[in-house]
């Protein structure tokens, strides 16, 4: 193992030290106590390397290798929160790879044209509040007083009140956002299994998937599972069966980049000698390309009320969730393409499957992702890893990037 593959290890490990579980996983959640001890261990570590660091008011944490235009800044960083009993790479790993970045930049360059920033960003996941991308969204301006004063967690701890006594406090809504980042660029663990299949050690990333998600309610007629016949019944649960089948049957005849998915299911009155009256199913839908999105919901919307027609049933579709796909930035995308074949890197180009603070700054910033591999495809959970030798892989593509965009 060489020295940047080891430290970029060992940093993962001693970062994940924050807020460890004992069931082996991480759970660092916005403005814990694990969480503000984090966010600080960083800031000395930055300072330590010879870099500025600073915290905004809500607690974006920067660190700053200071160009000779300090009216530009090339920015780079991921979140420091985790899901609950999360993994150590997930969020953590854009951290350390941006720090690692300036260090050895500092060390090779000196000083760059424009300003280059690392960022540990307060919040992504909305593992404790209901509200996601506090972080990123406090940075380009979209975050908003009134969207999280009256929130709880799920202890009854206000957001507000959690938020001050970590030692921040809100944005100062007057002000405009940031006008000096050029260019945003993230760096992540894949959290699936595209680049570990095709034995690929970096992921150029062109386009984040548009989602949506919906809760069908699909309500027959609870009865007596003895006394009705077959042919009497209003099965929600045969209903919800045959609906879920034929539109995951329509996504797989459809194929690559769209997925869909049924996750939650719920079954009332759940009793085993009853017909069920009434089954609730989620559906989730993604692709790179909003009409594509439009028309398969559009398709299984129509599948659904057919398959409640057919069955005698009622079916409610309830569209929660229409997110956009959000496409990088191409000359940025090709500034790191063309930097990874200069440095031999392993690569390919794809499209990420997940969200990430990146569809944050892609309406606002030239913006683009680095992937490396995730093992097995496993994020979210203890067992998420990525082996030290793509952890460096994608470190040297940050490095190239930053390279390219904030000395040239």
């Amino acid at each position: 193992m060489d020295d940047l593959q080891r430290e970029v290890a060992e940093r993962l490990d001693w970062l994940g030290e924050f807020g460890k579980d004992p069931k082996g996983g991480v759970s660092r959640l916005l403005y814990s106590k694990e969480w503000t001890e984090a966010q600080h261990a960083l800031k000395a570590w930055i300072e330590q390397e010879g870099l500025e660091a600073q915290f905004d008011e809500i607690g974006n944490l920067f660190g700053v290798l200071k160009g000779k235009d300090t009216g530009e800044t090339v920015l780079t960083g991921s979140h420091v929160d985790t899901v609950i009993n999360g993994g150590r790479y997930d969020g953590a790993y854009g951290i350390v790879a941006g720090i690692l970045a300036l260090k050895y930049l500092k060390e090779k360059y000196g000083q760059p044209l424009r300003n280059i920033e690392v960022v540990s960003m307060a919040e992504e996941e909305g593992s404790r509040f209901p509200y996601t991308f506090w972080g990123s969204k406090n940075i380009v301006g979209l975050a908003k007083r009134e969207d999280v004063e009256n929130i709880r967690d799920f202890e009854g701890t206000s957001f507000v009140e959690a938020m001050k006594s970590s030692g921040f406090d809100f944005r100062d809504e007057s002000k405009e956002a940031r006008k000096d980042i050029k260019a945003f660029v993230e760096v992540h663990v894949e959290q699936g299994s595209v680049l570990e299949t095709e034995k690929k050690s970096v992921g150029v990333v062109h386009s984040i998937v548009g989602q949506r998600r919906f809760t069908v309610e699909v309500v027959g007629e609870a009865n007596h599972a003895g006394t009705t016949p077959m042919g009497y019944r209003k099965d929600a649960v045969y209903a919800a069966s045959q609906m879920i089948f034929e539109l995951i049957k329509m996504a797989r005849e459809v194929g690559d980049p769209l997925v869909t998915t049924v996750g939650k299911i719920e079954v009332q009155p759940n009793i085993v000698n009853v017909v069920p009256g009434k089954a609730i199913f989620t559906i989730d839908v993604r692709h790179t390309d909003k009409e594509a999105i439009v028309s398969f919901t559009d398709q299984i919307t129509a599948k659904i009320n057919e398959v409640s027609k057919e069955h005698g049933v009622e079916a409610a579709i309830d569209m929660w969730m229409d997110a956009d796909p959000v496409p990088m930035d191409p000359q940025v995308v090709e500034l790191i393409e063309k930097q990874c074949k200069e440095n031999g890197l392993n690569y390919k180009l794809m499209h990420s499957g997940a969200g990430h603070d990146s569809q944050i700054f892609a309406p606002h910033v030239p913006t683009a992702m680095l992937f490396v591999p995730s093992l097995k495809g496993i994020s979210h959970n203890p067992a998420e890893y990525t082996e030290p030798e793509d952890l460096a892989e994608g470190v040297k593509g940050l490095i190239g990037a930053l390279y390219e965009l904030g000395y040239k």
